[in-house]
């Protein structure tokens, strides 16, 4: 579970609710047409604008901002350094089992293409297309969700719309101006809310994770290249230390991973 997502959504909700009771009834602030007004409309906008696949993957999107499954470089350059260890020792091919066991189906495949004595241009051509594609695919979650956050302060802007015009209507009565005003605005406020307290955050977090994966991509594609060329594991732990941020080196490497670590390709 990625706390700071569900802390930030529950911080912005509790701040809301504050507001909202403090000195007022809060059934002033719901309204169930203007929610099917938002979130309708934004549903909506969403299936006309994303094919059925990128739509039917959308639960699998939402997951991926809320779980933390992915692998850091801290992770990473230990289980690459053990494996120059290791093919420095016994050769490429002792790498092979040990892949086998790993989670991660890209730092299999990079490690089999190296074990299969595949050129290096050619190992980094495969691995870096396949990143590639990757970031295509994430990108594609991340712009349903800033769709999603221009969806709904428009939609919020059309039930005000709708609102005032039923309110214009009964001018008649001045007794109904005031509370129809007020259910006007409401539609407003849902669709600020959920633009920036939900989608658009939502959309900055799979931008924020993708970027993360793709480092650690990176890290692995070199590693390989360093372990494929012969380097010395030192050597090879140097070259993935400088993916790291000067706060990061002076944390220190985490501890080695007997397994590496499923990474999520749906976000």
């Amino acid at each position: 579970m990625d706390l700071t997502t569900v802390l930030g959504i529950f911080i912005g909700v509790a701040s809301m609710m504050w507001a909202i009771l403090s000195g007022s009834d809060w059934r002033l602030f719901w309204d169930v047409p203007s929610w099917f007004i938002v979130l309708g409309g934004t549903l909506a906008a969403t299936l006309v604008s994303h094919s059925r696949e990128q739509v039917r993957n959308l639960p699998a999107v939402l997951r991926a901002a809320f779980l933390d499954r992915r692998q850091t470089p801290e992770e990473v350059i230990p289980l690459m350094v053990r494996f120059a260890e290791k093919a420095r020792r016994e050769g490429l091919l002792a790498m092979e089992e040990e892949a086998e066991t790993l989670d991660d189906p890209f730092l299999r495949k990079g490690i089999q293409l190296a074990v299969d004595g595949m050129d290096p241009e050619v190992v980094r051509n495969v691995l870096e297309t396949e990143m590639e594609f990757l970031a295509e695919r994430h990108a594609g979650g991340q712009r349903m969700f800033q769709n999603m956050g221009s969806f709904s302060p428009a939609f919020g802007m059309i039930g005000t719309v709708i609102g005032l015009i039923k309110m214009l209507a009964n001018l008649s009565d001045p007794d109904q101006i005031g509370s129809g005003l007020a259910v006007a605005l409401i539609t407003t406020f849902y669709g600020a809310l959920l633009a920036n307290l939900v989608f658009l955050p939502i959309a900055n977090k799979l931008q924020a994770k993708t970027t993360q994966e793709l480092l650690v991509r990176a890290l692995v594609v070199e590693g390989i290249l360093a372990i494929q060329a012969g380097d010395n594991p030192r050597i090879v732990e140097e070259k993935l230390q400088a993916f790291l941020s000067r706060s990061r080196k002076q944390e220190g490497p985490a501890a080695p991973l007997e397994e590496g670590v499923a990474s999520s390709d749906a976000a």
